[in-house]
Protein backbone atom coordinates (compact mmCIF):
# COMPACT_ATOMS: atom_id res chain seq x y z
CA UNK A 1 0.00 0.00 0.00
CA UNK A 2 1.28 3.48 -0.84
CA UNK A 3 2.22 5.73 2.04
CA UNK A 4 0.18 8.87 2.53
CA UNK A 5 1.71 12.19 3.56
CA UNK A 6 0.04 14.28 6.20
CA UNK A 7 -0.03 18.05 5.93
CA UNK A 8 -2.30 19.93 8.32
CA UNK A 9 -4.41 16.86 8.97
CA UNK A 10 -5.08 16.09 5.29
CA UNK A 11 -3.70 12.98 3.67
CA UNK A 12 -2.25 13.30 0.17
CA UNK A 13 -1.41 10.49 -2.21
CA UNK A 14 2.16 10.41 -3.53
CA UNK A 15 0.93 11.57 -6.96
CA UNK A 16 -0.30 14.90 -5.56
CA UNK A 17 1.93 17.91 -5.05
CA UNK A 18 0.75 18.98 -1.61
CA UNK A 19 2.60 22.33 -1.55
CA UNK A 20 1.07 23.44 -4.85
CA UNK A 21 -2.34 22.17 -3.79
CA UNK A 22 -2.25 24.14 -0.55
CA UNK A 23 -1.08 27.33 -2.33
CA UNK A 24 -3.85 27.02 -4.91
CA UNK A 25 -6.45 26.51 -2.19
CA UNK A 26 -5.23 29.53 -0.21
CA UNK A 27 -5.27 31.65 -3.39
CA UNK A 28 -8.81 30.54 -4.21
CA UNK A 29 -10.07 31.35 -0.72
CA UNK A 30 -8.40 34.78 -0.86
CA UNK A 31 -9.99 35.47 -4.26
CA UNK A 32 -13.44 34.50 -2.97
CA UNK A 33 -13.07 36.75 0.10
CA UNK A 34 -12.02 39.75 -1.98
CA UNK A 35 -14.62 39.10 -4.68
CA UNK A 36 -17.43 38.80 -2.14
CA UNK A 37 -16.37 42.05 -0.46
CA UNK A 38 -16.35 43.88 -3.80
CA UNK A 39 -19.79 42.54 -4.75
CA UNK A 40 -21.16 43.69 -1.38
CA UNK A 41 -19.78 47.15 -2.20
CA UNK A 42 -21.58 47.07 -5.56
CA UNK A 43 -24.87 46.15 -3.90
CA UNK A 44 -24.44 49.00 -1.42
CA UNK A 45 -23.64 51.38 -4.30
CA UNK A 46 -26.87 50.32 -6.03
CA UNK A 47 -28.76 50.93 -2.79
CA UNK A 48 -27.25 54.41 -2.51
CA UNK A 49 -28.16 55.19 -6.09
CA UNK A 50 -31.69 53.87 -5.71
CA UNK A 51 -32.56 55.26 -2.29
CA UNK A 52 -30.74 58.60 -2.33
CA UNK A 53 -30.83 59.10 -6.12
CA UNK A 54 -27.06 59.65 -5.93
CA UNK A 55 -26.05 57.78 -9.06
CA UNK A 56 -22.77 59.63 -9.56
CA UNK A 57 -21.79 58.67 -6.03
CA UNK A 58 -22.78 55.08 -6.79
CA UNK A 59 -20.64 55.03 -9.94
CA UNK A 60 -17.70 56.46 -7.99
CA UNK A 61 -18.24 53.83 -5.29
CA UNK A 62 -18.12 51.02 -7.86
CA UNK A 63 -14.85 52.39 -9.27
CA UNK A 64 -13.30 52.84 -5.80
CA UNK A 65 -14.40 49.37 -4.67
CA UNK A 66 -12.89 47.83 -7.79
CA UNK A 67 -9.62 49.65 -7.11
CA UNK A 68 -9.73 48.52 -3.48
CA UNK A 69 -10.26 44.94 -4.63
CA UNK A 70 -7.26 45.21 -6.96
CA UNK A 71 -5.12 46.59 -4.13
CA UNK A 72 -6.27 43.76 -1.89
CA UNK A 73 -5.46 41.19 -4.57
CA UNK A 74 -1.97 42.58 -5.15
CA UNK A 75 -1.10 43.04 -1.48
CA UNK A 76 -1.77 39.82 0.46
CA UNK A 77 -1.38 41.61 3.81
CA UNK A 78 -4.33 43.85 2.96
CA UNK A 79 -6.53 41.27 1.24
CA UNK A 80 -10.24 41.65 1.92
CA UNK A 81 -9.76 44.58 4.31
CA UNK A 82 -9.58 47.26 1.59
CA UNK A 83 -13.00 46.48 0.02
CA UNK A 84 -14.54 46.07 3.46
CA UNK A 85 -13.32 49.56 4.40
CA UNK A 86 -15.09 50.90 1.31
CA UNK A 87 -18.22 48.93 2.27
CA UNK A 88 -18.21 50.48 5.75
CA UNK A 89 -17.98 53.96 4.22
CA UNK A 90 -20.84 53.13 1.87
CA UNK A 91 -22.96 51.87 4.77
CA UNK A 92 -22.31 55.08 6.67
CA UNK A 93 -23.31 57.12 3.62
CA UNK A 94 -26.42 55.00 3.13
CA UNK A 95 -27.67 55.41 6.70
CA UNK A 96 -26.47 58.91 7.61
CA UNK A 97 -26.86 60.90 4.37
Amino acid sequence: MASLKTASGVQYSPAMDEKTHEQTYRGFVRFVEIGTSVVICWVLALAIGGIHEAWLTAILAVIVSGAAGAVGALAPAIGWKAPVAVAVLLLMYLFFA
